[in-house]
C-alpha cells in the first residue's frame, strides 16, 4: 500500500504540518501510522479522506460541517469519480448561463425586445442551494436543479410562467380575503401542492409543506411574492389547513 510522510503530504495539499494535526486532534483526519520517532504517515485510505476535506473546505464549511460530510466513508477512487462528477456539472451550469447571458446581450445589442426571463437567464440559481439544502435535504437540491437543467429554453419559461400564475392566484385569494380553509383556496392550493411536488421531483409531505409556508413568512423575499407578510400569512395558514387535510 502506497503511504506518505506528513511533509509530503502537506507540501502536495498546500497545508502545513501543523494543519495536518490540528485535524488528528479534532478527530477529522488520523494518519495510517505514527512512527517510534513521532513521524505521521499517510495511506491511501486518509489521502482520499484528505482529498475530500480539502474539497469541502473550499466551499468555506466550517470543520464540524466537513465532519458531518464526511462520515460516509469512501475510497480514493470513488472520492476523485464523484469529485470529477461534480465538477462536470458545474461546468455544465455554467456553460449554460454563459450561453444565456451571450444571446441576452446579442439581443440587447440588436436592439431586440427581450422577455424578462430572457434578461435575467443568466443568474446563477444557486443562491438558493444552501437555504434549499438546509431546510430540505441534499436530495431535493439534486432533483429540483436536474429537473431545471433538463428543460429547454422555452420549457423553461413556460415553467417560470406557471410558476407566477400559482403564486399570483394565492396572493389573490389572500387579498379578497378568502378564508384559509375555504374551498376556492383549498383548491388553489392542491394546485400549488402539485407544482411545489414538481419542482422538487417528490411530493411534499405534511411538515415539509407547513415549513414552506412558514418559509413564506419568514423570509421577506418569499412573502412578497404575495404581496408582504399579511398575505404571506394567510397563505401559510391555507397550505397548513391543506397538510392537516391531506397530508397527515
Amino acid at each position: 500500500m502506497n503511504e506518505w510522510p506528513i511533509a509530503e503530504v502537506a507540501r502536495a495539499a498546500g497545508v502545513t504540518s501543523r494543519t495536518l494535526r490540528h485535524y488528528e486532534e479534532v478527530g477529522l483526519l488520523r494518519p495510517s501510522r505514527v512512527a517510534a520517532n513521532g513521524y505521521r504517515f499517510y495511506g491511501e485510505t486518509e489521502i482520499a479522506r484528505l482529498y475530500r476535506i480539502l474539497a469541502l473546505r473550499a466551499l468555506d464549511l466550517p470543520l464540524p460541517d466537513i465532519a458531518r460530510a464526511l462520515a460516509d466513508e469512501r475510497s480514493l477512487a470513488e472520492t476523485m469519480r464523484a469529485h470529477v462528477a461534480a465538477l462536470e456539472e458545474a461546468r455544465s451550469a455554467m456553460e449554460r448561463r454563459i450561453t444565456a447571458v451571450r444571446r441576452a446581450l446579442a439581443a440587447l445589442e440588436e436592439g431586440k425586445d427581450m422577455d424578462i426571463d430572457d434578461v435575467l437567464a443568466g443568474v446563477d440559481d444557486s443562491r438558493w442551494e444552501g437555504e434549499v439544502r438546509e431546510r430540505w435535504g441534499d436530495d431535493a437540491w439534486e432533483r429540483s436543479a436536474a429537473r431545471r437543467a433538463a428543460l429547454s429554453p422555452d420549457d423553461r419559461r413556460a415553467d417560470d410562467a406557471r410558476g407566477r400564475a400559482v403564486i399570483a392566484a394565492l396572493r389573490d385569494a389572500a387579498e379578497r380575503g378568502i378564508a384559509p380553509d375555504a374551498a376556492e383556496f383549498q383548491d388553489l392550493i392542491r394546485t400549488h401542492h402539485a407544482w411545489i411536488a414538481e419542482q422538487w421531483g417528490r411530493v411534499p409531505g405534511a411538515d415539509a409543506y407547513r415549513g414552506l409556508g412558514d418559509l413564506y413568512v419568514d423570509d421577506p423575499r418569499f412573502a412578497a411574492n404575495f404581496g408582504g407578510a399579511v398575505q404571506a400569512q394567510v397563505v401559510r395558514d391555507a397550505m397548513a389547513a391543506y397538510a392537516a387535510a391531506h397530508l397527515d
